[in-house]
């Protein structure tokens, strides 16, 4: 068994027998959210967790991904042209590039589905438009044909919650001084932060708030800045398998749009997503990605 699966068991078997229990009394699919900075293998670890309870626990669970939600390629060029100064759009992902409506629609259809007939599962191709990516053909989307018992919802900012617009002010001003891990809040205006802010709190409302899920694990670091090493590390990887790929310059431009959000939103995600305890575990990884601690939240 290898370090990661290793870890990843671990990290799960606080969760199973909750997640056993639970399943024992509803028949709504349990819904387990993962979160993972990147680079942190946050994909590697839905994959293995949904092989881990179906295949070993005989749930039958499937994955869905934040990313399958974007909207359509003409929907983020135009999210993207209605404020050109917004550098926080300039890249997909952010709150504001998904489509609501989309996700909140499959969450419900999940919850009702009988496996009488199919349901196809969003999907974007990241590879259409220069590698803008366009939300793929129906035609194309992965279907479910067999209720489940869990769905794994994994994203970078899932779990995410917004905060007070004093609070996001507040982490401008620190970063404007120098005084969070990387301070790239301070890239970018305190208006656009917080344009940012109320699309999360929709997002909230709507598929992505803690009422949404029944348990959570979050990947995470004890310094931010391993966030650009193991991004970087992966992009060699993949330079050195198919030859080409982002510069390292490119590569730090791409984590800075998204470590804005680590900087402002972590702090909170990190006392926990849930107001009873239990239901969340936090995985805190070191610079090599090894494991420092499992906590229960």
């Amino acid at each position: 068994m290898s370090t990661l699966e290793a870890n990843i068991r671990r990290a799960l078997d606080i969760l199973l027998p909750k997640i056993k229990q639970q399943r024992d009394k509803s028949s709504k699919p349990i819904v387990l959210g993962i979160t993972g900075l990147q680079g942190s293998g946050k994909s590697t670890w839905a994959a293995k967790i949904v092989e881990i309870l179906t295949v070993e626990h005989q749930l039958q669970t499937i994955t869905v991904s934040l990313d399958d939600f974007y909207k359509t390629h003409d929907g983020l060029i135009q999210q993207r042209d209605q404020d050109p100064n917004n550098k926080l759009y300039r890249v997909r992902g952010q709150p504001g590039t998904h489509d609501e409506e989309l996700a909140a629609r499959l969450f419900q259809e999940l919850e009702r589905y009988s496996g009488e007939d199919k349901l196809r599962i969003p999907s974007f191709d990241k590879s259409q438009f220069s590698g803008e990516g366009d939300r793929a053909p129906m035609s194309d989307w992965p279907t479910v044909t067999q209720k489940p018992d869990v769905v794994v919802f994994e994203g970078w900012c899932v779990g995410f919650q917004p905060l007070p617009t004093s609070a996001v002010e507040e982490k401008h001003t620190l970063a404007l001084a120098g005084k969070l891990s990387v301070n790239t809040p301070a890239q970018h205006k305190t208006s656009h932060l917080l344009e940012i802010n109320e699309n999360l709190r929709r997002y909230c409302d709507a598929f992505m708030g803690p009422q949404h899920f029944d348990f959570f694990i979050h990947i995470d670091t004890s310094d931010l800045r391993n966030v650009y090493i193991w991004r970087l590390e992966q992009e060699h990887k993949m330079v050195a398998a198919k030859g080409s790929g982002m510069s390292d310059d490119q590569v730090r431009a791409f984590i800075d749009g998204y470590m804005p959000s680590y900087e402002i939103y972590l702090d909170t995600l990190r006392h926990g997503l849930f107001r009873d305890k239990g239901r969340m575990v936090r995985v805190v990884l070191d610079r090599q990605r090894n494991v420092e601690k499992v906590e229960e939240l």
